[in-house]
């Protein structure tokens, strides 16, 4: 029985492992990281919670005896795409990172790349005084020393401390409709978006919506995908590769971790 480690926590993720489920001869592990308290469950076998770093996860390659790896983390898990690609070149494990594509601007869009969190805030204070954080609990913590502005977050759980002085969150989970995202921009009267260049349908109506009412957004820049690993934009293009890498001979002498 072959077995397929699917690193998962996204709509992809779980689209995969439910196209997988049930093939003979096939096993699919997913692992979440376990950051959110009810995580939307895969089909199949799931692990939840972390690998102790490359090392953990390249010793759990090996242990479970894995036969590919399909990275479909959210585009900024930064760290374990990372940790899977050192582990993947330490067992010589095949991977695959999955990766829907990032927003393409429309016409009408005010958009204000940045590089990072630190930048948005840094910027923030000259764009709007009413602001919708759409950036995920854990990146709050950028903007807590801003007490200038209002701040709006959404998110799965509440954010832990630190938080802006001025500050209101949303317990909610997508998708959501464009109905909903433009009766929440002007319920709250927002003036400036800052999210991330997540990608996906899912979280498009928020900019659609920023763009009807004329606001800035600013978009922080996901991370690059780490060097050499091979890219599917969408589930039909990871389940191509999953049937190539089964007619591929046995891979070279592994390298060793740094």
């Amino acid at each position: 029985m072959r077995h397929l480690l699917i690193l998962g926590g996204t709509t992809e993720g779980r689209t995969l492992a439910a196209a997988l489920d049930g093939r003979p001869s096939l096993r699919v592990t997913s692992s979440l990281a376990g950051r959110v308290a009810q995580p939307r469950l895969p089909a199949g076998e799931v692990r939840i919670g972390g690998f102790g770093g490359p090392e953990g996860l390249a010793a759990w390659l090996r242990t479970e005896r894995v036969d590919a790896v399909v990275d479909a983390t959210h585009p900024f898990a930064a760290g374990i795409s990372q940790n899977a690609a050192l582990a993947a070149a330490a067992t010589g494990v095949p991977l695959l990172v999955l990766r829907r594509p990032g927003f393409t601007p429309a016409p009408g869009d005010r958009w204000h790349p940045v590089p990072s969190l630190a930048a948005a805030a840094e910027l923030l204070p000259r764009l709007g005084e009413r602001v919708f954080l759409s950036i995920g609990r854990q990146g709050i913590a950028a903007f807590a020393h801003l007490d200038g502005p209002h701040f709006l977050a959404r998110s799965v759980d509440p954010p832990e401390p630190p938080v802006p002085p001025r500050f209101e969150v949303l317990l909610d989970r997508g998708p959501f409709t464009l109905d909903g995202e433009r009766a929440l921009l002007r319920e709250h009267r927002i003036d400036v978006l800052v999210t991330k260049d997540s990608g996906g349908a899912a979280t498009a109506p928020k900019l659609t919506a920023a763009r009807e009412l004329g606001l800035p957004v600013v978009i922080v820049e996901r991370p690059p995908v780490p060097e050499g690993a091979p890219v599917a934009p969408d589930v039909p293009g990871a389940l191509r590769w999953l049937e190539q890498v089964e007619q591929l001979e046995e891979p070279e002498e592994p390298e060793q971790l740094p």
